[in-house]
């Protein structure tokens, strides 16, 4: 991870605050650079800062024996990395592992609750992503125990090509049977059929969303559920 001299501060929760409390936010933060494959937390260690991702996104996995863990969310410009501030709680549950490279703004946790405690906006901004996220936690589980890998695999890059900005990114077949819980071999399977339906190409770790709408037909209704709560929730 490494500062930046200049970035976009393209992200949406802050965007949404009033103008003079986005401005004294912004006056806190640090604008750095996420790279693919950074850790930024692990679970029980403590959380020392915030991010919000403006070109980059974060995938939260929960710990499962000794395994990677099983992914349960992610956060691209909508939201929040360190969400167990706004409760008091200065301990992460989750590894958060980053996905996609890019801008963030990075502010530490002291600031952050400093800043919480006065800022009536922020709060409630916060709120509402917080519940848009437990939505989105709940609806993975969901989807994990109940569709096919197929489907949850659309899913899965839907949600990815939302927070990646580009219709190009990188996954490798390690990554994504760690994320969904299965063998390499079931995402080979996967992959082979979103191909042979034309909705996407990949290549040696390099996925490519050639029918955004197709890909949706293909992926299960957990998707459009967890879009609308967002839609709804964050507008």
């Amino acid at each position: 991870m490494s500062p930046m001299k200049r970035a976009p501060a393209a992200n949406r929760l802050l965007a949404a605050l009033p103008r003079n409390d986005h401005q004294r936010l912004l006056a806190g933060c640090e604008q750095v650079e996420l790279n693919f494959a950074d850790v930024l937390s692990e679970p029980g260690e403590r959380i020392r800062h915030v991010y919000f991702p403006a070109g980059s996104f974060v995938s939260l996995a929960a710990p499962v024996d000794s395994r990677a863990g099983l992914e349960v969310g992610l956060i691209g410009n909508e939201g929040m990395l360190g969400i167990p501030l706004i409760l008091g709680i200065d301990v992460s549950p989750l590894r958060a592992l980053v996905r996609g490279s890019g801008a963030a703004l990075r502010m530490d946790a002291v600031s952050f609750r400093r800043e919480l405690g006065r800022n009536l906006a922020l709060q409630r901004g916060l709120n509402r992503y917080l519940y848009a996220l437990m939505a989105q936690f709940a609806q993975t589980v969901a989807c994990t125990r109940f569709h096919v890998l197929d489907a949850r695999l659309a899913r899965w890059l839907l949600m990815t090509h939302d927070r990646a900005h580009s219709d190009m990114f990188h996954l490798t077949h390690e990554f994504l049977a760690d994320m969904l819980g299965v063998r390499r071999v079931g995402v080979t399977k996967a992959a082979g059929v979103l191909q042979r339906k034309k909705v996407i190409s990949y290549r040696r770790g390099h996925i490519t969303i050639l029918d955004r709408s197709g890909l949706e037909a293909v992926s299960c209704g957990c998707y459009r559920t967890m879009k609308e709560t967002y839609d709804r929730i964050l507008r």
